[in-house]
């Protein structure tokens, strides 16, 4: 063949993305903006009682105000109400802690379901709540982990305590390598609750076409075909008569998507009444039912050599799970246990997770769920340990990194889910270095705890691996529209990552340059084959067409209707890999951290797409500042939560963190998939947290404040160094 060929070089290329353009003129539909005629707007009675007995609910005044069409109770859903599943890290042990999808007998957190109002609009649907006479019985509430590990009050008397599980992520024999251990050093740790708080709310809209038995679901996020599987089972129909429709989302970050108590009772409304029910979520609705996540305490050991080289970690952790169990829950346990390494060389490991039940709203996943915490207990007590040990915190790290002739490298197995899981590859002291040399760390050093100013100066470090590439398994459908254009179809949720973009970039560079294992390529040539008659070898596509033997050329819209579709499946993960670094002030007056600098590098292997990944990481990296410096939800003695408006839950502002730098390297790809890309979603929040807490102690040093518990708002590290001068 003669002919010309075209190269495209979209993977790899910063386009900007293709969502954008819709959503800057307007023109996104969100859940909200949908509209059905005979329209019911759902709105949900929650419970003010953290812990308590329902005795009795009353709903008869509730159903005569005006415009209000039902009120739906446990006592309408049936004898048996549903409870909702895990949809990953399962265990039996978890089943007594499921959550009903509407409470019948106990509530056990404050914003729990009670009843549901279906009205004509929103507005009388809220009136009628303040008609539901609801009595309930208050029982103590469990607000801590060490109040839910004593068990004096139960959440679930048929489970008999309130300590769901204790994972145990083990690696060699730890309790032998402390044995004449030349260092070792015990510290506590502490990471707040707090969580995703996306700028959109949850919201669902639900159809029931009672006559062809098809139920829809407009809000579908995440894990749709998951969320069809339960919900299916809940309300006894196949999951081919469930349409879930993925509408655009304001923000997802491992909160939205999941099954909730709502994804079970907007449906059963519209197939209770007949009629289309919209609900969406009021921002303290939110603050109170949303996912919470981060809640988690650790006594972390630490043994080394004289060197400093690492010989062994262990310790216990608490994670506080909230009321119940929800699809998700053990997750960040499970990464705590299981990444609590790192990308550090740690031959011995033993550390138990322990699952806690308490009354708070239960928790799920946040963005780098349990490896956020984790980092924090690590890089601290790796700072603490540098320092007792009188080597440089940098150093201490360096010769402790995983070397690239140790990949992959086998992490903890988290026991008894049985889930193991090693590295990729990877030169973790490149973008130790890099990061050191763009934060110009050499400089920085001598400022280190000196007051200038009336602030003390800091800098932090931290190293970190993001795993990715879960699976276990995707698939895709290409067809090949009219005007030679390619549709792509992919099981993947668009929930603000830029999907559509990257799909496209990859898809663009596999129809045109030669890769003999994509489908539509090799199924467009075929038929192109069987036209001319000739070999398929013999048919090359290039530049939107077709071209054959003795220069015979068609259009790619010629063959048009052509399709292919196919299943890419792999168990093995891929770990990017990096390093943050941070420059503070430290105003002793008011305990107020400026963020002078922050740099963040991070190798995800192959790049798709550096514009997005670079949004991704500096996005990450402003959420992770917001759980380190302000975030959190507060609860007093009773069980409520003190923190249930945006007034009191404090969240980053645009002008809080100017100084922000993201660079991505690629220097190693993964050799686990074909592209070589490393998941890059999560990699600028992971060290943030223990970053940060270096930076501020480091700052205070001389006043010998040592950072234990996040997040460090200004009262917070005004208290510490108070604390330390009164000690004086």
């Amino acid at each position: 063949m003669d002919q010309k060929r075209t190269t495209n070089a979209f993977i790899g290329s910063a386009i900007e993305r293709l969502e954008d353009f819709r959503l800057l003129r307007g023109r996104g539909q969100f859940v909200d903006d949908l509209a059905r005629e005979n329209l019911l707007h759902a709105v949900i009675l929650r419970s003010s009682v953290a812990h308590g007995r329902i005795r009795s609910i009353d709903t008869a005044a509730a159903r005569a105000r005006p415009g209000v069409h039902a009120v739906i109770t446990a006592a309408d859903i049936g004898a048996a109400v549903p409870t909702i599943p895990l949809r990953q890290d399962s265990c039996p042990a978890f089943k007594p802690f499921e959550q009903p999808v509407i409470a019948h007998d106990k509530v056990r957190y404050v914003g729990e379901p009670v009843a549901v109002v279906l009205a004509a609009s929103a507005a009388a649907a809220e009136d009628a709540l303040d008609a539901i006479t609801l009595a309930i019985e208050s029982v103590p509430a469990v607000v801590t982990s060490a109040a839910a590990a004593a068990d004096d009050v139960l959440l679930f008397e048929a489970a008999g305590g309130n300590h769901a599980l204790t994972l145990t992520g083990v690696r060699g024999d730890a309790d032998s390598a402390f044995k004449n251990a030349a260092y070792v050093r015990r510290e506590k740790f502490a990471v707040q609750r707090h969580g995703a708080v996306p700028m959109e709310p949850r919201g669902l809209l639900a159809e029931w076409d009672g006559a062809l038995g098809r139920l829809t679901i407009f809000g579908a996020a995440k894990v749709a075909f998951l969320n069809r599987r339960i919900l299916a089972k809940q309300m006894e129909l196949p999951e081919s008569a469930i349409r879930m429709v993925e509408n655009d989302v304001g923000g997802g970050f491992g909160a939205r998507g999941e099954f909730y108590p709502e994804d079970f009772l907007i449906p059963f409304a519209a197939r209770l009444t007949g009629r289309p029910v919209k609900w969406i979520e009021d921002r303290r609705e939110h603050l109170s039912a949303t996912n919470h996540a981060r809640s988690a305490d650790c006594e972390l050991e630490i043994a080394c050599a004289a060197d400093g080289t690492i010989r062994a970690l262990r310790g216990h952790a608490f994670t506080d799970q909230g009321a119940y169990i929800r699809t998700n829950g053990p997750t960040a346990a499970r990464n705590l246990a299981q990444v609590l390494t790192g990308p550090y060389r740690i031959p011995h490991v033993r550390i138990d997770v322990s699952l806690m039940m308490t009354n708070k709203t239960p928790a799920g996943t946040y963005r780098g769920p349990g490896r956020y915490e984790a980092d924090f207990f690590r890089e601290r007590l790796f700072d603490i340990a540098a320092a007792e040990l009188g080597l440089d915190r940098v150093e201490f790290r360096r010769r402790n990194l995983l070397a690239e002739a140790e990949m992959p490298y086998r992490l903890a197995t988290v026991q008894p889910l049985a889930i193991e899981t090693e590295t990729d590859s990877g030169d973790y002291g490149i973008t130790l270095a890099r990061c050191l040399a763009e934060i110009d760390w050499s400089a920085k050093a001598p400022m280190q705890g000196k007051l200038i100013n009336g602030r003390y100066y800091g800098t932090g470090i931290g190293c970190y691996l993001e795993g990715g590439a879960s699976g276990p398994k995707e698939s895709a459908r290409l067809v090949l529209e009219s005007q030679g254009k390619v549709s792509v179809y992919v099981g993947s949720s668009s929930i603000g990552q830029g999907l559509e973009t990257v799909c496209a970039q990859i898809a663009a560079d596999a129809l045109e340059v030669p890769m003999a294992d994509i489908t539509l390529r090799d199924t467009v040539r075929a038929a192109a084959a069987e036209r001319w008659g000739c070999a398929a070898n013999d048919v090359e596509i290039d530049a939107g067409a077709v071209l054959g033997p003795d220069r015979q050329s068609l259009p790619l819209a010629a063959f048009a209707g052509t399709s292919a579709e196919a299943t890419y499946a792999s168990n093995k993960r891929t770990y990017s890999y990096g390093a943050h670094a941070a420059h503070v002030a430290v105003d002793p007056k008011t305990g107020h951290v400026e963020l002078l600098d922050y740099v963040a590098v991070e190798d995800a292997g192959r790049i798709i797409n550096p514009l997005t990944l670079h949004g991704q990481v500096v996005g990450a990296i402003v959420q992770g500042l917001g759980g380190a410096f302000l975030e959190h939800f507060v609860y007093d003695e009773d069980g409520q939560l003190l923190t249930g408006s945006l007034a009191d839950y404090l969240l980053p502002t645009a002008s809080d963190f100017p100084h922000i730098r993201a660079i991505a390297l690629e220097e190693r790809p993964s050799p686990n998939n074909p592209l070589g890309a490393k998941g890059a979603g999560e990699g600028g929040i992971i060290p943030v947290g223990g970053v940060i807490a270096n930076a501020v102690a480091a700052a205070l040093g001389p006043l010998g404040v040592e950072p234990r518990e996040l997040p460090l708002s200004p009262p917070r590290v005004w208290e510490l160094i108070h604390q330390r001068i009164a000690a004086r």
